[in-house]
């Protein structure tokens, strides 16, 4: 089968830091589904994969954690899936990725796929979806109301870095589920117009100081913070700007420590977010992860959330994923990365 991998940690420049290659198709068996893959989105992690963690025994490593593609063979302890499912899902960080033409997965990490979205629109949610999901309703323990409630809450989340893949997802499910006033952070005109039609009640500058223009807009003081990036630069100041006993749930990785104890007078808590924890881990719960993508594609196709797709760059090669990490590695991407097709 046709893939893209690597053998050594290269920049992404280097020719051989991600390259075409051909590897034996695998088998499915226990709990995996074999997956013919559609379509792919790419995220920071293969960036920081790529750069930081080498392969095995000089084989290849492929990398990818986002994908939609077809059920062709399952294992025999599967119960929820059939050849023929349209499927999607983020997949697992121990495992061979999906930047290939099969891949093996999980069956308790997979949701069907939403029908209303086309393969490559569909390719965009899975990880920032898991990603917000959990921060939102496990973490920071925003109360989920039902779909279409009226009902309003004094929750008031900032969200740092509000244009990125996970602030995309993020927003539209405190909007869809929960009743928070949501107030994202963007700083160019382009991610701050993104960040409005994504459903935020308000977009302030993240350049700029963050106090006196969440004062400026009366909404009274933050009670919850995701911060998906730069964490280390605005820590001091989500001390600052919370409640006491609110809540900051962070997944980036500081370059310092976070000194912590600062927290301590107003009872803050912090959590991190780590979507491969359950899969790492294999954790009881892994089914977790499967139900709630079922239950976003549901959302989907019911018209109360879209796809985050940003940028889509062609089919899946090594030239193209190329593009995709430069793009990433820039800082300046909106919305999701996609690929499709071999």
């Amino acid at each position: 089968m046709k893939a893209i991998g690597y053998i050594k940690n290269l920049p992404i420049t280097d020719a051989a830091s991600l390259t075409d290659i051909e590897l034996a198709q695998p088998i499915a068996t226990g709990k995996d589904l074999l997956v013919k893959i559609k379509a792919i989105a790419v995220n920071p992690v293969d960036c920081k994969i790529r750069a930081n963690v080498p392969s095995a025994d000089d084989n290849y490593k492929v990398i990818g954690w986002d994908a939609v593609g077809e059920v062709v063979a399952t294992g025999e302890l599967v119960t929820e899936f059939k050849a023929g499912d349209v499927v999607y899902y983020a997949g697992d960080l121990n495992r061979q990725g999906s930047n290939a033409e099969y891949q093996l997965v999980d069956e308790r990490l997979v949701g069907h796929k939403p029908k209303s979205l086309s393969d490559a629109e569909a390719a965009a949610l899975p990880l920032t979806t898991i990603t917000a999901w959990e921060l939102l309703f496990e973490h920071l323990n925003i109360v989920q109301l039902p779909v279409g409630s009226t009902d309003t809450s004094n929750d008031v989340i900032l969200v740092i870095g509000a244009a990125g893949g996970v602030g995309s997802i993020l927003i539209q499910l405190a909007k869809t589920l929960t009743g928070a006033t949501v107030i994202g952070t963007a700083s160019r005109e382009s991610s701050q117009a993104w960040v409005k039609t994504l459903g935020a009640d308000y977009v302030i500058d993240h350049t700029q100081p963050l106090g006196p223009q969440i004062e400026a807009l009366g909404v009274g003081q933050v009670s919850h913070v995701a911060s998906l990036n730069s964490t280390g630069s605005y820590f001091e100041t989500y001390i600052e700007l919370l409640k006491p006993f609110g809540k900051i749930a962070m997944i980036d990785d500081p370059a310092t420590p976070l000194d912590v104890m600062k927290m301590k007078p107003k009872s803050l808590s912090l959590h991190i977010e780590f979507m491969y924890a359950r899969s790492m881990f294999q954790a009881g719960d892994m089914f977790e992860q499967g139900r709630l993508l079922t239950a976003v594609a549901n959302l989907v196709d019911q018209g109360n959330i879209k796809t985050t797709i940003g940028k889509h760059l062609g089919k899946i090669n090594a030239t193209n994923l190329k593009l995709a990490h430069e793009t990433l590695e820039s800082g300046r991407s909106i919305g999701k990365i996609v690929l499709e097709g071999f």
